[in-house]
């Protein structure tokens, strides 16, 4: 019998140390400018510091006019966007897209492959099948998922370089870009923040959080790294960053369980089923949320080993891992920008 519903974590932590809470005025002359709003299935918040309050209104405004625009052109749920259309057509004829759009497909393609293809965004048949993150969420019939399997496969993805135009080999075929088109949005915003002169921001998307520069005393960001075990509750460590991103995947994120199971949204496209492996969360460090958002889910999926070479091998990325038996692996990079706060976790 089914013990819980759908478990959903749309903020990860955040240690702002010298800037907390809500307040409009900061030390040094600087104003807190603060907006949020329900996007692309999460809980989206902008902060900015600024000494010019309608410098800072105007590009948080901005940032999340172009998060919204993301999401109408690449909703999965959105019959009218592009992705909906992509879907809608499976099979039958190629669609054209905006620049957006195809950028963002071509770089899923891209980890589908650099992946060996556990990184897939044509998993949206096994995604609407498992229905996780909504009220019909549950374990599909084997011969369902053996369907939704045959038509997961990246490879059968078609595109049009010089007229942009994206067709789906097969009919029933589906993208869907939730691992990866956040990402895309949240370095899309910090474009829009540099552009209007902005030094000092932090952009989050649900755990993909992206910063602008330092903090306005100049000092690194510290990010709160989530206990798997207790998502609710004290951090596990915090990660110090200046002018990049951080991107974490979890089974804590969006889940259910039945019999004394979780099973969670991470989905293996080649077993059908929620990743199984070793891994608990994968948080990517590094400057671009549109690869970090990628790079979590695959190394979550691909495991320690074989995630963590897969990480050493790019230049600027950098891992923290949580395993099931609360180790925490790090790639060489990682250094002092990261430490463990609960004693109960160690260092691998």
């Amino acid at each position: 019998m089914k013990k819980s519903a759908v478990f959903l974590t749309v903020l990860i932590c955040l240690l702002l140390l010298a800037a907390t809470g809500c307040r409009r005025n900061t030390a040094g002359g600087y104003r807190q400018v603060e907006r949020s709003e329900f996007l692309m299935g999460t809980l989206v918040t902008i902060k900015i510091y600024d000494e010019d309050s309608d410098r800072g209104n105007s590009a948080a405004d901005r940032a999340l006019e172009r998060i919204r625009e993301i999401e109408g052109l690449m909703s999965a749920n959105l019959e009218s966007s592009e992705v909906g259309v992509i879907n809608r057509e499976a099979g039958t004829k190629p669609v054209a897209v905006s620049k957006d759009t195809f950028s963002v497909i071509e770089k899923g393609l891209y980890y589908g492959n650099l992946s060996g293809g556990l990184f897939d965004i044509t998993v949206e048949p096994l995604v609407k099948l498992w229905g996780i993150g909504t009220q019909s969420a549950g374990i599909p019939d084997r011969a369902e998922l053996e369907s939704a399997l045959g038509l997961v496969d990246y490879k059968k993805v078609d595109l049009g370089g010089d007229t942009r135009e994206v067709f789906l080999k097969e009919p029933g075929m589906g993208l869907d870009l939730g691992g990866i088109a956040k990402g895309y949005a949240a370095d899309e915003a910090k474009k829009i923040l540099v552009s209007e002169g902005i030094e000092h921001a932090i952009i989050n998307l649900g755990g993909n959080i992206q910063t602008v520069g330092l903090k306005f005393d100049g000092t690194p960001w510290n990010i709160g790294i989530k206990d798997p075990e207790d998502p609710a509750g004290a951090l596990l460590g915090v990660a110090r960053i200046n002018d990049s991103t951080v991107v974490t995947s979890g089974d804590y994120e969006r889940y259910f369980e039945e019999d004394g199971k979780r099973y969670h949204h991470i989905l293996d496209p080649y077993t059908g089923y929620p990743g199984r492996g070793e891994m608990r969360a994968v948080t990517i460090l590094t400057s671009s949320s549109f690869d970090a958002d990628a790079l979590s889910t695959s190394v979550f999926l691909m495991g320690i080993e074989r995630g963590m070479e897969l990480i050493e091998s790019l230049d600027g990325v950098e891992a923290i891992a949580v395993t099931r038996d609360r180790q925490v692996v790090t790639s060489s990079g990682v250094g002092d920008a990261f430490s463990i706060l609960k004693g109960n976790y160690k260092m691998r």
